[in-house]
């Protein structure tokens, strides 16, 4: 079983994210559980969203406290939030920004990074930092765990408009084709 955290910030569409993963997820045949977390809800503030893929049924319904791949769509909620908390040895990140690596300020046994300029592919598209999308196509880039095409298809079949679509399609395809991953193993 493969568990999944996602950090954003109210506004963003973490939630709107996970449940695009997870239906991308499952036509590829996976199991998914993806479980919203809700706080203070309103725009702006730390939000978390959980998921859960396997090749077998799911039972477990809690919130994740040990993920293996950590997907955060805001490139400073790390400040307010640690984002690292729990992440399993050999971990995967998927992080919305840009610069250095050396900058993240990761803790050991992290294994492979995903670092996406989010912000600036979502303010060329869409006039706004909404990065949900964008981050979606980075996570398939970085992990390898869903293809692109189930990702454009699960954005095809949600409730965007036609106009929304369009950018959404784009907005996935940027994330993925812009996005610099790093193996850390191999560097260790």
């Amino acid at each position: 079983m493969t568990e999944i955290r996602i950090h954003g910030r109210g506004g963003q569409g973490a939630v709107l994210a996970s449940g695009l993963l997870a239906q991308a997820m499952a036509d590829e045949g996976r199991h998914v559980v993806a479980i919203p977390s809700f706080g203070f809800e309103r725009r702006g503030a730390p939000v978390a969203c959980f998921m859960r893929t396997d090749s077998k049924p799911i039972r477990a319904m809690t919130n994740i406290y040990h993920p293996d791949i950590i997907l955060c769509i805001d490139p400073t909620v790390a400040k307010v939030v640690n984002i690292f908390q729990g992440m399993s040895e050999g971990g995967i990140l998927v992080q919305a920004g840009k610069g250095e690596i050396e900058k993240l300020n990761l803790p050991p046994g992290v294994a492979k990074v995903g670092l996406c300029d989010a912000v600036a592919i979502a303010l060329s598209i869409f006039k706004r930092p909404i990065t949900n999308t964008v981050m979606l196509g980075a996570f398939a880039r970085t992990t390898g765990l869903v293809s692109l095409e189930s990702l454009k298809s699960a954005i095809e079949d949600g409730e965007f408009r036609d106009a929304g679509l369009k950018q959404n399609l784009e907005a996935v395809e940027r994330g993925y084709h812009e996005t610099n991953v790093h193996d850390l193993r191999v560097a260790a």
